[in-house]
């Protein structure tokens, strides 16, 4: 995607292909005209604070040696430690790295969590590996970024293809070097380490809470709604479950796997199931198969993208015939779609307050472990509910004061944040 010349570009970057962090630029030119003096500070969302690109040597288990290309980068430290997931796929690029912290940092701002932004991955394809060697290269880059890392430097958490066995094995290889246990450095871990009730399901909770207040906004029953989900792992399939429990029809899902799609509304638990079971919905016998391409022109009043970036893009955003779509992915939408989805009326609600459920319960998590004092998973949903209604009240709030979208709202409440407390910390030395 081409960019305009006006953003001075870092020289690892192809100015022609930006890839995702090309969309996150577009995203903060759109927010510039509303920072009032602020502005003059911009340029600061336009660099990432720290970029760290890795080498992670394994040895395989039949014996040679392979190398993955590892990243961290921390976009923006100003409110607090840098907060992000790890992922693991195979298309992982710097861009993508650097779009998906940029927009930790407008997310931990826009639910006013005392956090910067970051994220980390490696470009590996994790199915080709065994359990030991995932392990391998999981404890190596966590040694190779170590330097960057800690419980009030940059806080590590699961994302895609990693989990809380991904976090043990990295709070170990943090401790381990430090000759200290540290359950702070990331979160996400397995309960048994210092992690969080709750922290699994926070992200889809979330997405089915801002849901229900976008539901009342737009004058939308929920329990009369249908809904189609991409993606049907923790976040989707968290989220089709609470709105299966809430009386809505999940009418259609979609992965890797396949799409299935039944107008009478699937069943959410044998789904479930059957993802667990298989890995994906592909071939699950409760619905009728159908075209990728279809699953987007489905009527519904919710569609929730919670699979990967630039799913919803000028190829068929014309197409969506939903009312409302609320991003449990990060960065699901691309800019020229988002305009699209707008003058059709699409209510969207963006990703940086959507699926901000799960970076609020690590938070949750992170304050647990330094007091050594854990609460019980009514208080960790009860505390995770009130702070996305509150955040979702205030961004709605910005959004209409200004008659802009949720996203561009959203982006107000956060840059005006980080930009504030970049503005009286002042430039050292």
């Amino acid at each position: 995607m081409s960019q305009t010349p006006t953003h001075a570009l870092p020289s690892y970057l192809n100015a022609e292909d930006l890839g995702p962090w090309g969309n996150y630029l577009q995203q903060v030119d759109r927010v510039t005209p509303y920072l009032g003096s602020l502005s003059r500070w911009v340029e600061t969302l336009k660099r990432p604070k720290r970029s760290l690109i890795v080498d992670v040597p394994i040895e395989l288990d039949n014996g040679t040696i392979a190398h993955f290309e590892g990243y961290r980068v921390q976009h923006n430290v100003s409110r607090g430690p840098g907060k992000g997931g790890v992922r693991f796929h195979q298309d992982v690029t710097l861009s993508e790295v650097m779009a998906l912290a940029a927009w930790m940092s407008v997310k931990n701002a826009a639910v006013n969590l005392p956090y910067g932004g970051a994220k980390g991955g490696i470009r590996v394809d994790p199915r080709k590996l065994s359990a030991s060697e995932l392990e391998r290269m999981t404890r190596r880059y966590t040694s190779e970024i170590g330097v960057i890392i800690g419980p009030s430097k940059d806080i590590p958490a699961p994302d895609v293809n990693t989990n809380a066995q991904t976090m043990a094995w990295m709070m170990d290889t943090y401790s381990m070097n430090e000759g200290a246990t540290a359950t702070g450095v990331v979160t996400g871990k397995p309960i048994a380490l210092g992690g969080s009730l709750g922290r699994v399901e926070a992200t889809g909770r979330g997405v089915f809470v801002v849901a229900c207040e976008a539901a009342r906004d737009q004058n939308i029953d929920v329990s009369k709604a249908r809904v189609v989900v991409q993606g049907f792992g923790n976040v989707g399939g968290t989220a089709a479950r609470l709105f299966h429990e809430a009386g809505a029809k999940v009418i259609a899902a979609q992965d890797h796997t396949g799409t299935v799609h039944n107008p009478a509304g699937l069943d959410v638990h044998k789904l479930l199931s059957h993802v667990s079971q298989t890995g994906g919905v592909g071939g699950f016998s409760g619905g009728q198969a159908l075209d990728k391409n279809e699953f987007w022109t489905l009527e519904t009043e919710f569609l929730i993208p919670a699979a990967l970036e630039s799913q919803i893009t000028l190829d068929n955003a014309a197409k969506v015939r939903a009312k409302i779509v609320v991003e449990g992915a990060n960065g699901p939408t691309t800019p020229e779609a988002d305009d699209i989805l707008a003058e059709n009326g699409v209510y969207v609600v963006p990703d940086v307050l959507a699926n901000a459920g799960g970076v609020t319960v690590s938070y949750f998590e992170w304050v647990q472990d330094f007091s050594s004092f854990f609460w019980s998973e009514d208080e960790i949903n009860q505390r995770l509910e009130r702070l996305m209604r509150e955040a979702y009240a205030s961004v709605a709030q910005v959004a209409r004061e200004h008659k802009v979208t949720l996203r561009t709202a959203a982006f107000i409440v956060a840059c005006t944040r980080i930009l504030q407390a970049r503005q009286v910390r002042g430039l050292y030395p």
